[in-house]
């Protein structure tokens, strides 16, 4: 049996706020975790896995089991960035299957916006990687690597920075019926074009928000939730992988989503045409573009035509994404937004998703999460979330 036969997520919890000077990173996780937990209907005796990564405080698990008074026999503390927090629900999937717990609690937090002086303390130096001493001498920074991206796209496919432009379009749409999203006035891709430039071709409003605020889920085995009130949703499917510099065989045309996105199908048995709701990384709106033609939800090089034409919209698109407004408009806490992407396609799945977005009769949604730099080293995971 698969371990997608045998998870479901019963919790998920996503921090209201989007500015929080007063409090701790450690009150954070605590904060979603305890609204996880009563998202589901149980309380942190319950919990006997637990699961995080860089964004948690102190030494990992040891600090936050301990803060969080918590009980546990399986921890992890893989950490692929953004993507960390789906390759937790995935492994929790597996850690469930092999009954190393039967409750998981996965939370992430930060304070990148009002305490962004913890992130710069705690930033190890370039060359301490093992590509610093070749990389570090050209200061290559995050949006020009993602930039790169959008550039070698428009070379090799004709893809124009206004069709770049109807994804933020797109998911300021969803993002105004959002009360707790950072930007909710709607922009049309003239709005974007008109802000300044940050690393050609990606203006500033197609690079995301920096928000502080987090979220937790909480994973269950199917007995544990036949005992819960809450829809069932399975981790129906799973996928992962690495993509770097290949040695030097260099090809910013495809990320590890392809991969990662083609293992999850084949776990989940399930094909794009079965998708009905996707929640796609949006660190910048070339990520998403990427993650469109490398899930196959379009072939390479159409992405920039299936944006253009509303594919993205919760109302008339080809495929709703990001119905929350996305990293783009409502949240990417700690610099990490692959949490929120779960969060939301949890509540599409059990239809609690504000009215004017939800997707009628939601049974399958995908969750992509890319973590690192596009243009150089990045992990990806892809989830596949069903409603039985």
């Amino acid at each position: 049996m698969t371990s997608a036969a045998l998870a479901c997520i019963a919790g998920a919890f996503e921090h209201p706020l989007r500015n929080n000077p007063h409090l701790s990173l450690a009150q954070i996780h605590e904060q979603v975790a305890r609204g996880a937990l009563a998202d589901a209907g149980l309380s942190f005796s319950d919990v006997d896995g637990y699961f995080c990564a860089g964004d948690a405080p102190g030494l990992g698990p040891h600090s936050m089991v301990d803060y969080l008074g918590l009980q546990v026999r399986h921890v992890d503390t893989t950490d692929t960035g953004g993507s960390a927090p789906l390759l937790h629900a995935a492994h929790a999937a597996q850690a469930i299957a092999q009954g190393r717990c039967r409750v998981a609690l996965v939370t992430m937090g930060g304070v990148p916006r009002s305490q962004p002086r913890l992130y710069g303390a705690t930033v190890r130096p370039a060359d301490a990687t093992p590509e610093g001493p070749f990389e570090s001498p050209y200061r290559g920074a995050v949006a020009p690597m993602y930039a790169l991206v959008a550039r070698r796209h428009m070379h090799e496919y004709g893809t124009t920075p206004r069709q770049l432009a109807w994804i933020k379009a797109a998911f300021s749409q969803h993002a105004q019926h959002n009360p707790h999203a950072m930007l909710r006035q709607v922009v049309t891709p003239d709005d974007v074009l008109a802000s300044p430039l940050v690393a050609d071709p990606l203006h500033r409003l197609d690079c995301c928000v920096v928000s502080d605020g987090g979220g937790a889920l909480v994973v269950v085995h199917p007995d544990v939730m036949k005992s819960l009130a809450k829809p069932r949703i399975e981790i129906r499917g799973s996928g992962e992988s690495v993509k770097g510099q290949l040695g030097g065989d260099v090809d910013l045309s495809w990320s590890a989503t392809r991969h990662a996105g083609a293992a999850a199908f084949a776990h989940a048995g399930l094909g794009t045409q079965d998708i009905d709701y996707a929640s796609l990384y949006d660190s910048f709106t070339i990520t998403v573009l990427m993650q469109l033609e490398d899930l196959g939800f379009c072939a390479k090089g159409e992405g920039g035509r299936f944006v253009e034409e509303g594919g993205l919209l919760a109302r008339g698109g080809r495929l709703p994404v990001n119905t929350d407004g996305g990293g783009l408009c409502n949240n990417h806490p700690a610099n990490r937004g692959g949490m929120v992407k779960v969060i939301e396609a949890v509540r599409q799945l059990r239809g609690e998703a504000h009215p004017a977005v939800q997707v009628p009769g939601c049974e399958h949604a995908l969750v992509s999460g890319v973590g690192g730099l596009l243009g150089s080293r990045h992990g990806s995971a892809v989830l596949i979330l069903t409603r039985t």
